[in-house]
């Protein structure tokens, strides 16, 4: 009878150098364990350290200043209960916007 597999190896085919590798490995991952590098946070995105108050106030307001229009836009594009959502984030965005620009004026006066 011809078999589809072949026959399993002998003893003598056998190498417990990689045994013993991987037990070393193993001992070695739980008795010395590496220190682990620190994730910068746990969030998608990440901030440079060095950035000063009036860099991130500006990035903040214009981008700010983009999703009001994307929100406009969209607000003049439908009709009904979901236009008055849209026209209310775009209410909302304004507002902050405004308290940006007031912290912005405040951080680095016009001359």
């Amino acid at each position: 009878m011809i078999k589809d597999s072949p026959n399993p190896p002998g003893p003598q085919d056998f190498d417990s150098s990689t045994l013993h590798d991987v037990a070393y490995r193993a001992i070695n991952h739980y008795l010395n364990p590496e220190k682990p590098t620190p994730e910068p946070s746990d969030g998608l995105f990440t901030l440079r350290a060095d950035l000063d108050t009036e860099t991130l106030l500006v990035n903040a307001s214009q981008d700010l200043a983009s999703i009001n229009e994307i929100a406009a836009h969209l607000a003049f594009e439908i009709d009904g209960a979901q236009r008055n959502v849209a026209l209310g984030l775009c209410r909302m965005l304004e507002g902050v916007q405004l308290l940006v620009d007031k912290a912005l004026d405040k951080t680095h006066p016009a001359a």
